[in-house]
């Protein structure tokens, strides 16, 4: 095979012809390697990164489409009908940037500043509940304003948890069968952040980060009995934290019967227009731009009840689509993590599958709330729904699984990551 062949083929995306790949068996896995110097271009996974571009730019057409009226509202009269919209590109920006600093940095200085940035996340949940330093928000204080865009500590948190976990496990290799050593520390710094996260109030985001550092508990090999044990003392931890709630349970119950007269105009209000929009939908929605809904009938609608727009505008057609969007992407990314995993390297490994445990689980429960399948909680659809800090963290850790494929392939290539 010819230098110029080689160039062209990878210039075009061309896998390495057979007689260059060199097979590497490790542990049960086999991979592949092609020889060459470490100084040659790794690349890395270009399917991922267009999946995201496509979900980023369908989020972006219908954060506009369901923002555009809300300045008929009185409450947002003052602002353009692009507002949203321009507020949102501006977020898009942001994050890309931080997204390709953040890719430059190598998946080894994340290990080690894995437990301070814990520690500073952790800082962060404490000023948020400061009254002059963070904002509230609908009875909720969960954002901290620095004027250009107002930043919501916990999505930081479940970035920086995922860290630590991947981190933590790594140290307790040896000692991962036995329950106290293994597993209640990492319980204990869960609970702190749990704490904090149940005094903004923000139990969705707990949910998610307790699912977190569970799921990366287990696939780092904790015994699984006691991974079942873990699980049920949370489900009876959340289960309390609802019997104690008047109006925890008042949600749950008008998620059962949304439709009844003491609910439907209020805690399922949301639930009850979130399924009336889907319902007009149908196979192919009423047509991009042609919500009902969205006309101040369904509240927040460009943020947790995004997916209830693009049911109603671009009916079933279009919510299949952005799931198996979704479904393709958490899947991609597990299999990066597996792949590290075959290639010894346990840490890079662990944060992969915590992303992919991140976004799957994050879209899991919210287009779930939408579709009425499980009770109202407030979490954002990723990277699509309005919101600065979400989408900033959300490419950010996309960022670094990206670095991780990279490093990937440079190892099977004969480089160094």
């Amino acid at each position: 095979m010819t230098v110029t062949s080689r160039l062209v083929g990878w210039l075009a995306g061309a896998r390495p012809a057979a007689a260059d790949v060199l097979p590497v068996r490790l542990g049960s896995h086999s991979l592949s390697r092609t020889p060459a110097t470490p100084h040659r271009m790794a690349g890395f996974d270009q399917n991922l990164v267009w999946v995201t571009v496509a979900l980023l730019m369908i989020g972006l057409v219908m954060v506009y489409s369901a923002s555009i009226a809300m300045p008929d509202n009185p409450r947002f009269a003052r602002y353009a009908h692009t507002h949203f919209l321009m507020r949102h590109v501006l977020s898009l920006a942001m994050a890309f940037v931080a997204a390709v600093l953040v890719f430059q940095v190598p998946v080894a200085t994340w290990e080690k500043l894995a437990p301070w940035l814990f520690v500073f996340s952790l800082l962060l949940l404490m000023l948020v509940l400061v009254p002059f330093i963070g904002k509230g928000v609908n009875g909720a204080r969960r954002w901290i304003s620095f004027g250009f865009m107002n930043f919501q500590p916990s999505e930081l948190a479940k970035f920086a948890v995922l860290l630590y976990a991947a981190d933590y496990m790594v140290r307790k290799m040896e000692v991962k069968e036995r329950f106290f050593r293994a597993v209640m520390p990492m319980a204990f710094a869960v609970a702190i952040v749990g704490l904090l996260l149940l005094a903004e109030p923000d139990m969705g985001a707990f949910m998610v980060i307790s699912v977190i550092a569970m799921g990366i508990l287990f696939l780092g090999g904790v015994n699984a009995r006691m991974f079942f044990v873990i699980a049920a003392v949370v489900v009876v931890a959340f289960g309390l934290m609802v019997m104690l709630s008047e109006w925890r349970r008042e949600r749950i119950f008008a998620y059962l019967d949304p439709w009844s007269d003491k609910y439907s105009m209020g805690k399922g209000y949301q639930l009850s227009h979130s399924l009336i929009a889907f319902g007009r939908g149908e196979i192919f929605g009423v047509g991009l731009g042609g919500s009902i809904e969205k006309l101040h009938w369904l509240p927040e609608a460009h943020t947790d009840f995004l997916m209830a727009v693009i049911g109603e505008e671009l009916g079933l057609v279009g919510v299949v689509l952005v799931i198996g969007l979704f479904m393709w992407m958490t899947r991609r990314i597990m299999h990066i993590g597996r792949q590290s995993i075959a290639l010894d390297r346990l840490f890079a490994g662990l944060v992969a599958q915590g992303v992919g445990i991140w976004i799957g689980f994050q879209t899991f429960i919210n287009i779930g709330v939408n579709l009425g399948a499980l009770p109202t909680k407030g979490l954002t659809l990723p990277l699509m729904s309005y919101g600065g800090s979400a989408i900033l963290m959300n490419l950010v850790s996309l960022a670094v699984v990206l670095r991780i494929d990279y490093e990937n392939r440079l190892l099977m290539r004969g480089g160094r990551s």
